[in-house]
């Protein structure tokens, strides 16, 4: 997809702050009144941009029912165990862990250009990619989502996984299914998220506002949201993974009523895709075996769908990180950092590289660049199902000391070995419950 040429307001608004104060100090008159029209026509712009039409046939191949999506999926396994497997245990452990260590690897650098890690990397004398959390952050004393202080992050000062949304959106999915049981609705998520979320991000900051204004969870997502297609449902997959292991159209099914609160089209498939590829996981030895099941889980013809088969064919030429970073950047030029497509197709990448080593999965995710945390948490939980938890370096979880820090209201921190139990006691109630 080309964008726009898109002109730099962020420059010529600061230009005309600058040159206000400059008049003003100069003894202007009316410069309040100038820049009180200057604003008017902004917003006038801005409500005009979204009331522009768009192509509605290209919602044929990108509906927002799930009915309608599972007409367009490809054909696909739907389920791979009949029972809840023995490996499982070793294996969402290893799948859980994984998510984490990816998540806090990426966090002291998300958004950082290759570069910027490289040259830190190489001041901290440190091996790039990373095999290990970083020894020095630049950023310390500095609170991360209002609780956890950036040192927290670094080998030194971690003494438990710290906070971090995509952490804590993997235990706010296991209470949905623990208050709702796995047929929950759209509904009930909503009513989770104004119970449990002091604050979010992007498209889940614009839904919860919305929800607690009064707006319907059915179209929470759809007033003043143009992040419906960032990449912050697809970080909420894991849960649904976790409690349907080896069964993707399962996982796919309530990744779907969870994103359809804040997102639409692809933001919604990105969700669905990540649940299933990563249900697969607890099932396959292949990651890429995992993304093509994820696969079938999707509009066979959606945006989504048709960037991650690129990804799947464009892997034969990724030999490392920046291989990967430059072929996304040329494909997706134009694209926010944080959309669901192009980080997906780093997953991909991330994947293909490290096949089942969980330190090369994470570490070259992670050194891919745009929104890392998320991309190497996604690519953990695949490869930490696969590999399981005996395969994963100590290094990655020692300094956990079992405990989980979250920013959910009443939830505080939990011991990781209590919530794997809890989401083990979910699965059982999915194969238990005589589901076909």
């Amino acid at each position: 997809m080309k964008y726009p040429k898109i002109p730099d307001f962020h420059e010529l608004a600061q230009l005309i702050t600058y040159y206000a104060k400059h008049k003003h100090e100069y003894g202007a008159k009316n410069v309040e009144t100038k820049l009180d029209s200057i604003y008017n026509m902004m917003e006038e712009a801005y409500k005009e941009l979204k009331q522009l039409p768009v192509d509605n046939a290209m919602s044929i191949d990108q509906p927002d029912s799930l009915e309608e999506i599972k007409k367009r999926r490809p054909d696909g396994p739907r389920r791979l165990w009949k029972q809840l497997d023995s490996s499982y245990e070793t294996k969402l452990k290893g799948a859980f862990i994984a998510r984490i260590a990816g998540c806090i690897l990426g966090a002291p650098v998300e958004f950082h250009s290759v570069k910027e890690m490289e040259e830190w990397a190489s001041y901290n004398n440190e091996v790039f990619p990373p095999v290990d959390y970083w020894t020095k952050i630049k950023a310390p004393g500095t609170l991360r989502y209002q609780q956890s202080d950036f040192k927290e992050y670094t080998k030194q000062g971690m003494t438990k996984a710290p906070v971090d949304d995509d952490i804590v959106y993997t235990i706010l999915n296991l209470l949905v299914v623990e208050e709702y049981g796995h047929t929950f609705t759209t509904e009930d998520v909503a009513k989770a998220w104004v119970n449990y979320l002091p604050y979010a991000c992007t498209a889940e900051e614009v839904t919860l506002k919305n929800l607690k204004e009064g707006i319907s969870p059915n179209k929470a997502a759809e007033l003043d949201n143009p992040y419906i297609e960032w990449i912050g449902a697809d970080i909420r997959s894991d849960a649904f993974a976790y409690i349907a292991p080896g069964y993707p159209e399962k996982a796919a099914e309530m990744a779907y009523y969870d994103a359809f609160l804040s997102h639409r089209r692809n933001g919604i498939y990105g969700e669905m895709f990540f649940a299933a590829a990563q249900s697969a996981a607890f099932a396959v030895d292949d990651p890429i075996k995992a993304i093509e099941i994820g696969l079938t889980e999707i509009p066979e013809h959606c945006t989504l769908a048709k960037d991650i088969r690129w990804a799947l064919s464009e892997r034969h030429n990724i030999n490392n990180y920046q291989d990967a970073r430059d072929a996304v950047e040329k494909r997706f030029k134009g694209m926010e950092h944080a959309h669901t497509n192009n980080n997906a197709c780093l997953t991909v990448f991330g994947l293909h590289i490290g096949d089942t080593d969980v330190t090369s999965v994470i570490g070259q995710t992670v050194a891919m660049g745009m929104d890392n945390d998320c991309t190497a948490a996604s690519a953990g939980s695949i490869v930490g199902a696969i590999a399981t938890f005996d395969n994963i370096s100590p290094n990655w979880y020692n300094n956990f000391n079992d405990i989980v820090d979250t920013y959910l209201i009443n939830v505080g921190e939990l011991k990781i070995s209590d919530v794997l139990m809890r989401f083990h006691a979910q699965a059982k109630n999915i194969f238990d419950g005589g589901l076909n």
